[in-house]
């Protein structure tokens, strides 16, 4: 039932966005190949290769941007300046973090958000910058590193009130 594959397909690639070369044609498998008749000088004809399995349909694509995680971003939490994109299904958690965060008053941040590139509004940057409170001034101001100490009080001579 049906003929062989046409032996120019072999030799010759096919056109791109042609269709793809049918596959072989297996031989039947209820009767074996008649044998060469005895005298014959015909070479034997191989079977034809089998079939090989289906490739697995390909996968989504990959990306290379990693999803936005609440739970990593509250571990930002601390820092003197954190830039984010928020997508805009997790923006209302995140201020919320933030606002509890500054809530413990160790840390206060002035939280400035800008739509994201994207002008359907599915991402906004979260900037967040730590402030400390300038008595002097009556205002808040940038927060400026004073110095790291393993004191629990802090940098400086010893505790408050040694001398």
């Amino acid at each position: 039932m049906g003929r062989d594959a046409s032996p120019v397909l072999d030799h010759y690639p096919p056109r791109p966005g042609a269709f793809p070369s049918p596959p072989p044609l297996a031989a039947p498998t209820h009767a074996p190949p008649a044998p060469a008749p005895v005298g014959s000088t015909a070479a034997p004809r191989p079977a034809p290769p089998a079939l090989a399995p289906a490739s697995p349909p390909p996968k989504g694509l990959l990306s290379l941007e990693r999803p936005f995680n609440v739970d990593e971003f509250s571990q930002l939490l601390g820092e003197t300046t954190i830039r984010v994109a928020v997508p805009k299904e997790d923006l209302a958690e995140v201020l919320r973090r933030v606002t509890d965060f500054m809530g413990f008053g160790i840390y206060v941040y002035s939280v400035t958000v800008r739509p994201g590139p994207d002008e359907m509004l599915r991402k906004f940057e979260v900037e967040l910058q730590r402030l400390d409170y300038s008595p002097a001034a009556k205002k808040w101001t940038p927060f400026e590193e004073k110095g790291v100490s393993d004191s629990p009080f802090g940098p400086g001579e010893g505790r408050p009130g040694s001398t």
